[in-house]
């Protein structure tokens, strides 16, 4: 399976960048750099649904899909198929409610999203480094290490003062995993600007693929 990664980011990319222009368009008072990570979601997963993915929210990871309590285990934000396809459940595999078009897991893609941003509505936000850093990492390990999770990415929406800001902070996130021995490629990113309100005044979205580990 081969996966178009450039149009996700531009899928979400373009999204970001109308949902910022009508807050302009609204004179608000604050913009999207202030909406949490979780308001984000929908808005990037109607993005992907339009591009033509399939778009299945808070699924569990095939590892931990052995508890048959559906409410326990691991879940990524996002798990992705090809043309609006439906997800296999694998407890439905060779039954009468099986769907011959199901994609199996291990064909599917799995994307986690992590939103960080450098200023807040209360000044420079002051674990900026640490959130942009720590958490992040986690869930490349997390992909990485599942056996059926052949197709994976982390996106990562970033808010920052400028474009020279941006790349340093993507390129030291790309370091710190090499470093440590996570299994993240270098990232396929696009940007735009934002009207600065409260000191950001571009948005990244950078995908960084993940290999298995």
């Amino acid at each position: 399976m081969n996966w178009d990664l450039v149009q996700m980011v531009e899928a979400v990319r373009d999204a970001l960048a109308d949902r910022a222009a009508s807050a302009d368009a609204e004179q608000a008072v604050y913009g999207i750099d202030l909406l949490d990570e979780l308001t984000l979601h929908p808005i990037i997963q109607q993005a992907l649904s339009g591009a033509g993915f399939g778009v299945w929210p808070e699924e569990r990871y095939p590892s931990d899909r052995t508890a048959r309590n559906r409410t326990e285990g691991k879940r990524c934000d996002i798990v992705l198929t090809p043309n609006d396809a439906p997800l296999l459940d694998p407890t439905a595999e060779r039954t009468l409610f099986a769907d011959d078009d199901a994609v199996p897991l291990e064909t599917a893609f799995w994307l986690e999203i992590k939103t960080v941003a450098q200023f807040t509505d209360e000044g420079p936000f002051k674990r900026y480094s640490a959130e942009l850093l720590q958490p992040v990492s986690h869930d490349v390990k997390k992909m990485a290490g599942d056996d059926l999770v052949y197709h994976a990415g982390l996106m990562l929406i970033l808010f920052t003062a400028d474009q020279m800001t941006a790349e340093h902070d993507l390129l030291a996130w790309e370091r710190r995993c090499l470093d440590r021995g996570y299994p993240a490629a270098p990232p396929i990113t696009r940007a735009f600007d934002l009207t600065d309100r409260i000191g950001n005044a571009r948005l990244s979205v950078a995908l960084f693929p993940i290999r298995r580990l």
